[in-house]
């Protein structure tokens, strides 16, 4: 592990904590996905565990405590995530983290426990977890990862030092990208950056997976509805097998650029500047009006997504009012 470009500021932020003896009881990490916020929790954690770390604040990787964390065998290191992804973090794995924690550390250093995503802790979850907050046991560090902060009890929040892992310029995503040796042409970069609102890590994981040309794939179908070449019931049956999160998110960006365009903009304004020429032509066949009733809907989806919702049903409300507004003429 090491601690990458754009982290490095959070990084010093970090190792002050220790060198000033004032490393927090609670701390919650926050930032956009993809920024590497769950290695640089590992980093910090690495570094208060090992028994001599370097002076760069780097955990040394070759003591014994370190051979126990490479080994994922160190009592005083806890990890609390969900059981299945997505899932829920559950009252019984907090419960399990309660007891654990009456005990001392093994240790005569820290003992460090990562929950993450922290928001994913249900209600009765979060309130038990309210407990290690409120009644801090010796030399334990508590890190909470989170990509949707606001998500998280103000009760949990309030109890906790905050530090934001900011995303890096499009310059500095270029010059990363292009030092990881990603085959890609600078065109895709750019729209790379763009799906992956400027996360280095999403990036790079975009461009080895092929979500570029799913992307490229699901606009097709979305013009193809636009044109009355394709159903919508029958794209909705195909879309809901793909990653909702994902593609509602693309349907949003599309929404967000076909409005700018109705108005003088530059491209690299747009969350898809490769698909300008495409979004400015179905932007001029609609009202702005509709389209910003389209992106009502889109958002209301979001916030249903992680319910009982039927994934396919709410695609093809989306899609049957996408096809009306442009029988609109």
């Amino acid at each position: 592990m090491t601690i990458l470009p754009w982290q490095q500021q959070s990084w010093a932020h970090l190792c002050d904590y220790r060198a000033q003896n004032r490393v927090p009881q609670a701390l919650l990490i926050s930032g956009n996905k993809g920024l590497g916020k769950q290695q640089l929790a590992k980093q910090f954690a690495f570094s208060l565990l090992c028994d001599a770390p370097q002076n760069n604040g780097l955990h040394c990787g070759h003591c014994d405590r370190c051979l126990l964390l490479n080994a994922q065998t160190h009592p005083d290191f806890l990890q609390i995530t969900p059981d299945e992804p997505g899932k829920a973090i559950t009252i019984g794995q907090i419960r399990g983290l309660v007891t654990r924690l009456t005990l001392k550390p093994q240790f005569d250093s820290w003992r460090v426990v990562i929950v993450s995503p922290a928001d994913l802790m249900n209600n009765a979850a979060a309130n038990a977890f309210l407990k290690c907050l409120e009644e801090p046991t010796e030399r334990t560090v508590i890190i909470l990862i989170s990509d949707k902060p606001a998500c998280l009890p103000a009760t949990i929040v309030s109890r906790c030092q905050k530090l934001v892992v900011v995303k890096p310029d499009k310059e500095a995503v270029f010059a990363w990208l292009k030092e990881q040796n990603v085959a890609i042409v600078h065109s895709d970069v750019i729209s790379l950056y763009g799906l992956a609102q400027g996360s280095p890590l999403l990036a790079l994981a975009y461009s080895n997976d092929g979500t570029l040309t799913l992307r490229n794939d699901c606009f097709k179908a979305w013009i193809d509805i636009a044109k009355q070449r394709r159903h919508p019931v029958v794209i909705a049956e195909e879309w809901h097998k793909l990653p909702n999160s994902s593609l509602l998110f693309w349907i949003t960006s599309w929404i967000i650029d076909m409005i700018k365009c109705c108005y003088p903009i530059n491209a690299d304004w747009l969350y898809n500047p490769d698909l300008k020429e495409s979004l400015q032509e179905l932007s001029l066949q609609i009202e702005l009006k509709e389209l910003y009733k389209l992106y009502d809907l889109i958002l209301a989806s979001r916030q249903r997504l992680n319910t009982q919702i039927n994934k396919q049903t709410m695609f093809e409300e989306i899609l049957i009012k996408w096809l009306e507004l442009n029988l609109v003429k």
